[in-house]
């Protein structure tokens, strides 16, 4: 018996996205054959990679990503446009993965990202894989935005958090997207934002200890208070739950895998197991269902 053929549809949510490699790795367990993968934010950064065969690899590096290595990633910027510029987090994944042209790769790929000043979505389907991803990536107001081909863009998720429409045209069997945006679930609250802090009591790094200051002034010391990166958080959650539910309603995909919107803070990289985890045990119940 052959393969079912799927077109995966990677939603946009941060840290959320690691979902993603849960429910890649379930999907391939079942059998199933991923041959096109469109993705907005962290999921054109997760369906990239994938698209390059090193999600392995990736899994494993964020995997081992500590509290303190998220922040050190983080190369701050002020007054271009956003707080940080990405360009740091891009070389990592760079040297980590390579370098990739999107033509090149063994399946179809789409990065959905949104151009700022004609107000429209645009998708990033040819070109060196990393400036696709870059671009789709840059949440506004956090990253800077990308400047692509003569267009400044922004994170896709701005737009179209779940880019059903570039598989419309695939010769699959089934379109499977992926809802980062799903109502909140009460075991799945966020961590406290003071467990978010990290002690250095005895580092001397200069670096480190300037991250921590920047830290300290937008993520909030106690639960009751909310810092920058949680107001524009939440703000964008809230208008891409919304788009979502249009995109979903319009396109109907052939199945909907579900992470609530609260099951992590969009920076809380470092609960790589958990969320992975959370990915494949909701795939496996979709799988159950199909």
């Amino acid at each position: 018996m052959s393969k079912k053929s799927v077109s995966l549809v990677l939603g946009s949510g941060g840290a959320r996205g690691l979902a993603h490699i849960g429910i890649i790795n379930c999907l391939e367990e079942h059998g199933y054959d991923i041959r096109s993968i469109a993705g907005s934010s962290m999921g054109a950064l997760i369906g990239g990679i994938y698209a390059t065969g090193q999600l392995d690899a990736y899994t494993e590096w964020v995997r081992k990503l500590e509290k303190i290595d998220v922040f050190r990633l983080l190369d701050f910027s002020f007054g271009e446009g956003g707080i940080i510029k990405g360009e740091r987090i891009i070389e990592a994944l760079r040297k980590l993965i390579g370098h990739y042209e999107i033509e090149d790769l063994p399946l179809s790929f789409t990065a959905v990202a949104s151009d700022l000043d004609n107000q429209k979505e645009v998708w990033l389907n040819k070109g060196p894989l990393f400036d696709a991803i870059r671009a789709s990536i840059a949440i506004p107001s956090i990253f800077t935005p990308y400047e692509y081909h003569n267009k400044r863009l922004v994170d896709g998720g701005l737009l179209n958090p779940i880019p059903i429409a570039p598989t419309l045209k695939d010769k699959t069997d089934i379109t499977i997207a992926v809802n980062l945006s799903a109502p909140p679930v009460e075991k799945y609250e966020a961590q406290s934002a003071s467990d978010t802090q990290d002690e250095h009591p005895h580092s001397q790094n200069k670096i480190v200890r300037l991250i921590e200051e920047i830290r300290d002034k937008v993520i909030p010391e106690e639960p009751e208070e909310v810092g920058l990166f949680d107001i524009i958080a939440k703000s964008i959650d809230a208008m891409q739950n919304t788009i979502a539910r249009f995109k979903l309603a319009a396109y109907a995909p052939d199945v909907i895998i579900d992470i609530p919107s609260n099951a992590c803070a969009f920076y809380e990289f470092y609960r790589a197991d958990e969320i992975i985890s959370l990915g494949y045990d909701k795939a496996k119940e979709a799988c159950e269902r199909f």
